[in-house]
Order: structure tokens, then sequence, then C-alpha cells
């Protein structure tokens, strides 16, 4: 177990030039979240209070994207290789901590991995991560002698015999301070790219006579970076694929994994079906026995249990019952409660709505900033005008009540139980107990009318 205070550095810094945006490459979204935040969560399950990233290319934008005061931000003007990003951090150290090193654009390393990295490094030297790989291709290369890491040659500087060496660098690393500041200071940038590279270091070190101790990652997947488009997508599928093992091997029936998108957390009680192209996000909870149905969004709500979700329903922080119905094509918008064995129909819009037990919009209503009781009966087309053209205003239903179809209620307004409102009625005013209510209104047919004829 490693007893040294470990500080992170998570390098930030590149402009990401292939990913062809003027987003910083590790604001891009991996899962509905920015890839570097993936990684500052693995840095504080390590350090929570000794977090610094390195930035550069619109540092602004990435210090904005952060609302945490315990992050330090290390500015690198000219990004001159991650040699020289290391030593803008080293002068706010102590030589007799560790820092681990972690890259903003890899964003799938596990917390596992990472803990292993750091209890096997030796005291005063350097715990590396490494890698064999079926296609090295692109990567810096592990030069052992009988066994003992004694350099790593970056990419574009291997010799033509160096070609077929597959232990490649991930570029995670773990070291001593003190010994980085020394072996820093005799690194040059005579290579290919003209720049500092950190793994210079390795060699020194060896020269040193410091071991260099590597594992490999639980998962090969967890280093592969991002620079491009292409590899974003990739990874996403990655992400996916594995969050939609983790929940079938929880018992969650997917109904194809491949058409499955979490870009939060997800948890799910027993026997819960999900059909195809479902998004997940920020926190949802899905109760035991909940369908959903192919096509829906949902964000930040909980289900209960039996609750049934029909195709194409989008539902935002929400909370629902037992038993209730949704949809198809329902939108809740914000902010709505139902009660059990509530149900909201097809092509029914609901904001700031507390819906009571066994009540119903079945079809084509909008309901806003509205408080129904139970056993409530909306029929289609019912609108709740709740804006002046300044203020949201608020609908009372009481219990019992039956709206009849194409109905208006003119906010401010209550409706007491047991009221019934006809079809095609214009509530103007609050209604009490047991009354009907509709508007005089009279039908004329007109003889002998003849429709105008086009011009």
């Amino acid at each position: 177990m490693y007893n040294n205070l470990i500080n992170v550095v998570i390098l930030a810094a590149g402009k990401g030039t292939r990913m062809c945006s003027d987003l910083p490459k590790v604001l891009h979204t991996l899962a509905g979240k920015p890839v570097i935040k993936y990684v500052v969560d693995i840095a504080k399950h390590i350090n929570r209070n000794n977090i610094y990233i390195v930035y550069g290319f619109k540092g602004e934008l990435l210090k904005s994207s952060f609302n945490d005061p315990s992050i330090n931000w290390i500015l690198q003007e000219e990004q001159l290789g991650t040699g020289h990003a290391i030593a803008q951090v080293l002068p706010y150290l102590n030589d007799n901590e560790d820092l681990l090193v972690l890259y903003g654009d890899i964003p799938l390393i596990s917390k596992e991995t990472i803990k292993r990295l750091c209890n096997i490094k030796p005291k005063n030297s350097i715990g590396l991560l490494t890698v064999v790989s079926d296609d090295p291709n692109g990567y810096g290369r592990i030069i052992r002698k009988n066994g003992i890491i004694t350099e790593i040659i970056e990419h574009k500087d291997i010799s033509s015999h160096q070609f077929t060496i597959r232990e490649i660098n991930t570029g995670i690393m773990i070291a001593n301070v003190g010994k980085l500041k020394h072996w820093l200071r005799n690194i040059n940038n005579n290579n290919a790219q003209k720049e500092y590279y950190l793994t210079d270091v390795i060699k020194i070190a060896y020269q040193d006579n410091c071991f260099i101790q590597s594992i490999n990652p639980i998962d090969t997947d967890e280093i592969k970076g991002i620079n491009n488009r292409l590899q974003l997508a990739n990874l996403e599928k990655i992400y996916q694929n594995k969050q939609a093992e983790k929940l079938m091997l929880s018992g969650v029936t997917l109904l194809d994994p491949n058409r499955f998108n979490l870009r939060g957390t997800l948890i799910c009680g027993i026997d819960v079906v999900i059909d195809i192209d479902v998004i997940f996000e920020e926190n949802v909870v899905l109760g035991n026995r909940v369908k959903i149905g192919p096509g829906c969004i949902i964000k930040n709500s909980f289900i209960g249990d039996d609750c049934n979700i029909y195709p194409y329903s989008v539902i935002n922080n929400s909370n629902l019952s037992i038993q209730c119905d949704v949809g198809p094509f329902s939108h809740f918008r914000n902010n709505v409660n139902l009660d059990k064995n509530a149900c909201i129909g097809n092509f029914v819009e609901i904001k700031n709505v507390s819906l009571g037990s066994a009540s119903k919009a079945k079809h084509l209503s909008y309901l806003g900033n509205s408080e129904i009781g139970s056993n409530v009966n909306i029929g289609a087309g019912t609108i709740t005008c709740n804006y002046d053209g300044k203020n949201k205003l608020n609908t009372v239903i009481g219990n019992n009540v039956f709206i009849g179809a194409c109905s208006q209620l003119i906010a401010p307004i209550s409706i007491a139980d047991n009221v019934t409102i006809a079809a095609g009625t214009t509530v103007l005013r609050d209604v009490k107990n047991a009354n009907l209510v509709l508007n005089s209104k009279q039908q004329i047919h007109k003889k002998n009318w003849k429709r105008p004829s086009e011009k």
C-alpha cells in the first residue's frame, strides 16, 4: 500500500487539432460528460485535495467548465511537450511526495488500475503503466534489457528494428517528486518533434540506478485515448457496451444492448425491461418490473414499480409512483409528480404538475402549473392557460373531477371536488363543489349557404 502523499496532475493543455474543433479536446463529451471529468473523478479517488490540471488552449473555457475549488490550475503557455508540462507543476510540490500523471483525453482509466499502479511504485523511483498491443503503431515503445525497463522511445523516433516491439507506453506513471525534479533538468528536445518528453526521464532514472516497475491495466480499453472524432465515437461504443453488460448481469433486460445509451447513472430494480434507442441522462432510478418502450428519453427521474413508459416519451426531472402509465409520445418537461395508477397518454405535455392517484389525461392536452387531485378525468384537448404574458399562474383541481374534451382552464383558477366541466367549456372563474359547468352556446344552421369560390 502506498504511504506517501500522492499529488495528481492531469495534462490537458493540448489543442487537439485533429478534432477540427474550436472546443478544447478534453471538453468533448463521452456519454454526455466532458472526457476530462472522468479523469478528475479517478484523481479524486487518490487525493481529493491535491489535483493539478495543466491547461493551455482556451484555458478559460476549460476552467469555467469546473466549479471545483479543490482543483489547482497550472498554465502551460507554450506546448513544448509532456516533460515541459510536468515541470510547470513541480515547483508547487514537496520533494518527499509522489506525483501521479494522468491525461485528460484518456477517460476510461479505472480506479482499480490506478490504485494498483500506486501500490507497485518502488520508493524514490517510478511506477509505469504499459500494455502489450497487437497494434503498437503511434505509441512509444518500452525498451527492456534482461527484462528491466531501460528507456521509452517515442514512435516518431524509433528505429526500424524497434518497430517490432509490442510493449507500449500509456503515458500514465507515478514518480517521486524530488527525483522527477532532478531528472527533468537533464532532458532535452533533441527529437523528431522538438519537444521535451516526460518519457525521457525513464532512461535517466535507469542510469541513476533506479528500478522502474510496471504493470498492465485490468482492461486494455482503459488506455485508449482520443485524438479525433472517430476515436471518440469508438470510445463511446466501448463505454456504452460496458454499461449495458453491467446492467444485464445485474438482471436488467436490454432488448438490444447495442442500442442503449446511458449518459449518467442508472439504478434498476428487478425484472426491468428496456427497449431499443432509450436514452438515460443524469441520475435515473427504475423500480421493479418497469418497462421502457423504444425511443424514450428519461432524465434525472424516479420511475416507481410496475410503471409502463410507452414509446417516444420524454421525462425530465420527475417522479412517478407505482403502476403509472405514460405515453406514447408524452412530454414531461419538468417537476411532474404522478401518484399511483396515474396515466398521461398520447401527445400530452405536462410541466410543474402534481397528478393524484388514478387520475388520467390520455390525449392531446397541455397541463402546466397545476395541482390535480385523485380520480380526475381530463378530456382530450384540455388546456390549462397558465401564462398571462408575464407570469405563470396556477390551476387547482379537486378530486373526482370530470373535464370534458377541448376545455380551457384560465388560470389562476380552482375547481372543487366532484365538478363536471362540459366539453368545449372555457372556465373563467373558480368552481364550487358538484357543479356542472358549461358555456351557453348557440348552434346556427344557415340554409342555402355556399362556400366562397376561388378567384
